[in-house]
């Protein structure tokens, strides 16, 4: 690490377009300085609200990642337990901010908040900044005028409005998880799908049919994707996301680690009269999903 620091604060939860702008302006003023991006694993709501703790749009392993692709040298990821979240916020500027990151410039958005019981504000860490000798840099996160929130992200995601929410992240909405065994329903039928499991905590997408990307390995395939309980079918287990990667045959993907990309919402959930109508409709979204991801 070097001598001194830019040093950004937050969860981070999201990496979109409002803390792109934190981690441009640390770009910006870094003059040689390396940048570092503090943030916090699991959520502080784990802590502070254990029973509203909000679905991440974001695995910790890509949050990392974005963050790095979006400027940060380095980032520190720092366990918000209780004994963290007791720490008073004169100690979290002398301990963390100055004694393990070395900060000579912080910047943070303009609701920042630190320290047991969110004590410390953006006008108390300038004050603490001028006894610890680091300059306080001060941004509002906005994208035209109008102001950028993971929970604002989080609510279009859960209501489908997934081509809205990849505006405000600047990429499409991403699940990550591991292929499991479904109902092999679609294998039956001509379009074989992966199915998503070990997606807890994740926020998924309201039910319906989406066109975007399904990303195993070193593969990127335009996908149909379908989240819900296929009411068509009697006995189907509970809500199911797959992807059915078009126009791929015979592609053997249990048990690995999957991703999946949601661009495009083609319609919501609905229950069709047997399996004839059913497969009309499965070739209008496949055609739709081609369309949408060959542009």
């Amino acid at each position: 690490m070097s001598e001194t620091n830019v040093v950004l604060i937050g969860v981070f939860d999201g990496v979109h377009k409002g803390h792109q702008q934190l981690l441009n302006r640390a770009k910006e003023i870094a003059d040689g300085r390396a940048i570092v991006a503090l943030t916090f694993d699991p959520h502080p709501t784990t802590v502070y609200a254990p029973t509203k703790v909000p679905t991440a749009l974001t695995t910790l392993a890509d949050r990392v990642e974005l963050l790095k692709i979006h400027n940060a040298d380095q980032v520190a990821v720092m366990k918000f337990n209780e004994n963290f979240a007791a720490m008073s916020a004169e100690d979290f500027v002398a301990n963390v901010l100055v004694g393990q990151l070395h900060a000579s410039t912080v910047v943070v958005g303009k609701n920042f908040t630190y320290g047991h019981k969110a004590a410390g504000n953006v006008d108390s860490l300038i004050a603490d900044g001028l006894t610890h000798n680091f300059t306080v840099d001060v941004q509002e996160l906005k994208a035209d005028t109008e102001v950028i929130s993971s929970s604002r992200i989080r609510a279009l995601v859960i209501a489908g409005k997934v081509e809205e929410a990849r505006a405000l992240l600047s990429r499409p909405h991403r699940l990550d998880g591991v292929v499991v065994h479904g109902e092999k329903r679609g294998r039956e039928i001509g379009y074989p799908t992966a199915n998503l499991g070990d997606i807890e905590g994740q926020t998924l997408p309201a039910d319906g049919v989406y066109a975007g990307w399904l990303t195993v390995g070193i593969n990127f395939w335009p996908a149909a994707i379908s989240i819900g309980t296929n009411p068509t079918f009697e006995g189907e287990r509970g809500r199911q996301v797959e992807a059915y990667a078009l126009d791929q045959e015979g592609l053997e993907l249990y048990d690995k680690n999957a991703s999946i990309d949601f661009g495009w919402r083609l319609r919501p959930t609905l229950k069709f009269d047997g399996l004839e109508p059913l497969l009309v409709q499965m070739k209008i979204d496949c055609d739709q999903a081609r369309k949408l991801t060959e542009a």
